[in-house]
């Protein structure tokens, strides 16, 4: 089975807390804090590998973490660091961010990599919080938790040329017939039920990947019948051979069938309509082919299309439309479809914003920092509710609340942390 979209949800790891602790030693009576930093939690790392061909994996694991960091320890040593998850996906593979919609890469390099799940930091130790006031801190900083987040993975394969046409144009005999690929051919429509892709070797060091696509029919830029799952694969390609059956044993008009599937590639995408095209009319070896065949090449060498007339089944013409393809192919450019990519840590940014909230009489105070602030409290310990305080005024926290109307007394929750207001 091919798989060419897949939603999987990854989460890196989170960083490891700072310890509390203090040193000890014979003889000494009160050593000082030596509570060491938690280590940082690992990454999510995709990996582009072409020894993946498919996302179907994807579809039986959907959830994918990271190693935490581990925490902090006595004589202060710090947590070992988590390991990084790497995930291998296809070269092709265009990775979007559901939340936003947003594309985060696109990984079309055999060994390109690309971190979507930042690890987070870890929480300092109690040596870092010690004083000329406060020799005997009793907190210390939780780890930030590492990125989660829901990823779209999309295929679209790499190739040189892609094969166009309707079902049953003989564009699989085609491919079988020029290149190392097996495809399944059959005479009914839809045979093709997932790309086939195929080296063409030319001598001399020369050749091209070519893909044979699903045929589509009128609708497909709407995602009926194999719509969606055919056009992705056309749009990374450089040049299109254009497949009609102009024999019309069918009883469908060729100069139809190809304009009807020019529409729908400019319905999907402008881009994808202005790719050059080279039209192969076959099924020469059938008797009524000469009837229609005179016809349709004047129609379309008038709108500026070369025209090669061949059989797939018998070879008749191949030669000649593989030499021209790659001469094409040598003055074409690369395809260099741009996407405005999305910064992972701008997304860390945005959920670090605060806000303050009135629910029924009470202010809650959101915030990745506000988060952090309370985790690291020992609500217990007057030195850390001093520090609390502190850090609730250096992060803005008050100044929003008295910008939202709080008054002495009124109930202010932060994470669990419930107190009353006082000036």
């Amino acid at each position: 089975m091919f798989s060419d979209v897949a939603k999987i949800f990854v989460k890196a790891g989170d960083g490891g807390n700072g310890a509390v602790t203090f040193h000890r030693e014979k003889y000494v009576a009160a050593g000082g804090p030596d509570g060491g930093d938690g280590g940082r939690g690992g990454d999510v790392v995709l990996v582009a590998d072409k020894g993946v061909n498919t996302l179907i994996d994807f579809r039986y694991k959907r959830k994918y973490a990271a190693e935490n960091g581990g925490g902090g320890r006595d004589g202060n040593r710090n947590g070992k660091c988590g390991e990084n998850l790497e995930i291998k996906v296809p070269v092709g593979t265009l990775v979007r961010d559901l939340e936003s919609g947003r594309i985060i890469c696109d990984l079309k390099e055999e060994g390109q990599r690309t971190v979507v799940a930042r690890g987070g930091i870890g929480g300092w130790g109690n040596v870092h919080f010690a004083n000329s006031t406060r020799q005997t801190p009793k907190f210390a900083k939780p780890g930030a938790p590492g990125d989660e987040r829901e990823l779209e993975l999309e295929l679209k394969l790499i190739a040189d040329v892609g094969l166009l046409g309707f079902p049953n144009v003989g564009k699989s005999t085609f491919l079988s017939m020029v290149s190392d690929a097996r495809p399944k051919i059959a005479n009914y429509h839809f045979t093709t039920l997932e790309p086939n892709l195929g080296v063409v070797n030319m001598g001399d060091g020369g050749g091209f990947v070519i893909a044979d696509i699903p045929g589509i029919i009128e609708g497909a830029h709407e995602g009926i019948g194999l719509g969606h799952e055919f056009l992705r694969h056309v749009e990374r390609t450089r040049l299109l051979l254009h497949f009609v059956d102009v024999s019309g044993i069918e009883g469908r008009d060729p100069i139809e069938d190809f304009d009807t599937i020019n529409n729908e590639l400019k319905l999907y995408s402008e881009r994808l309509a202005e790719k050059p095209q080279i039209v192969i009319a076959n099924k020469a070896d059938i008797p009524q082919f000469d009837d229609n065949f005179e016809a349709f090449r004047n129609e379309m060498e008038s709108r500026g299309y070369k025209v090669f007339k061949i059989s797939a089944a018998t070879k008749q013409g191949v030669r000649e439309v593989l030499n021209y393809t790659l001469e094409q192919l040598s003055i074409l450019p690369e395809d260099e479809e741009e996407y405005e990519l999305l910064d992972i840590d701008e997304l860390k940014r945005s959920g670090e914003e605060m806000r303050v909230e009135i629910e029924d009489g009470v202010y809650y105070v959101t915030g990745g920092r506000v988060k952090r602030i309370v985790g690291s409290t020992n609500f217990d310990d007057y030195e850390s509710l001093q520090y609390f305080q502190r850090a609730l005024i250096k992060c803005g926290a008050i100044k929003m609340l008295e910008d939202a109307g709080i008054k002495e007394g009124d109930t202010v929750h932060i994470y669990g942390a419930e107190f009353d207001f006082v000036k």
